[in-house]
């Protein structure tokens, strides 16, 4: 059973992550010939504040 763990900054709508999470399901099935119902995405929403870039909080720089 192939599981991906994705790691996003936070503010994306709900849309985009159904999106995400059906197009990585598919890719990762297509790729392994792995059934749909096989393949596990989990996807985590790291706030802004948790987030650095060069050493600054991606909320800090503007992001």
């Amino acid at each position: 059973m192939p599981i991906v763990q994705i790691s996003i900054m936070e503010g994306r709508s709900q849309e985009k992550i159904d999106t995400l999470l059906k197009n990585v399901t598919t890719a990762v099935s297509e790729s392994l010939d792995a059934p749909k119902e096989n393949v596990r995405v989990i996807v985590t929403e790291v706030p802004k504040t948790h987030w650095a870039i060069g050493g600054t909080s991606a909320k800090n720089l503007g992001r």
